[in-house]
């Protein structure tokens, strides 16, 4: 091995330069041999081009939702999307897109992921309206982690608000270092069962979405309505319960 006229290993270089050679363990593998997939990790990715979802060579078109505040980009895959209102920060590892306008600025989007947020699902579903719009003020019970909330965040924007309650204070420090890079959103860690703990930090507000698993939470939340809910909205019913 290694020599002339000796065995040559596979490919153009062989094995017998020695590790960390030419053609050893570490070094390119004999010239001409097999390459890696894709390149080797870290290069190009095979299909779809870099992560990021659906940045690369495909154009993708983002499109008004009939749902004000939310858009569907479309292009090799169609998602669902929010405007990011913090550009070049992710929530929770979900896709972005960056578009670029006609007038030269970039937007960023965020995609909201149907499989993590029952709200994304019940829009994709068909739901008629949502209520959460730019500008609105929402009081969010059940805000975990705040991936849900993120998108919400987007969608009413600087203008808007939302109260966050959560419960548990492992998923609420999430919540909160997620609200230090949105100003619009109040993290509340309390039990959502016990509004006069928090009423003083909750204004009237225009929608209340209701994802707490409790069986008696349509009681709850009726008591909500009458706590927080604007009075011309009250007697239209504005708000959510998803279980």
């Amino acid at each position: 091995r290694g020599g002339g006229g000796g065995f040559r290993g596979r490919g153009d270089g062989g094995r017998g330069r020695g590790r960390g050679g030419g053609g050893g363990r570490g070094g390119d593998r004999g010239g001409s041999g097999m390459k890696p997939r894709g390149g080797g990790r870290g290069g190009g990715r095979g299909r779809g081009g870099g992560r990021g979802g659906m940045k690369g060579g495909s154009k993708v078109v983002v499109e008004p939702h009939r749902h004000e505040g939310v858009f569907v980009a479309k292009g090799k895959e169609d998602a669902l999307v929010t405007k990011n209102m913090v550009p070049g920060e992710a929530v929770y590892n979900e896709k972005r897109i960056a578009v670029q306008n006609e007038d030269g600025t970039k937007v960023e989007y965020r995609v909201w992921n149907p499989f993590r947020s029952k709200l994304a699902a019940a829009i994709l579903g068909g739901v008629d309206n949502i209520w959460i719009k730019p500008g609105a003020k929402v009081l969010y019970l059940g805000a975990a982690s705040g991936t849900t909330v993120s998108h919400v965040s987007d969608v009413v924007g600087p203008n808007g608000v939302v109260y966050a309650v959560e419960f548990s204070h492992r998923s609420g420090r999430d919540l909160v270092n997620m609200a230090k890079k949105r100003t619009n959103v109040i993290p509340i860690i309390e039990d959502a069962r016990h509004p006069a703990k928090y009423r003083m930090l909750v204004g009237m507000v225009d929608v209340i979405f209701s994802d707490v698993a409790q069986p008696d939470q349509v009681c709850f939340l009726c008591i909500f309505a009458t706590l927080f809910l604007i009075q011309e909205i009250l007697e239209n019913k504005h708000f959510y319960l998803l279980n």
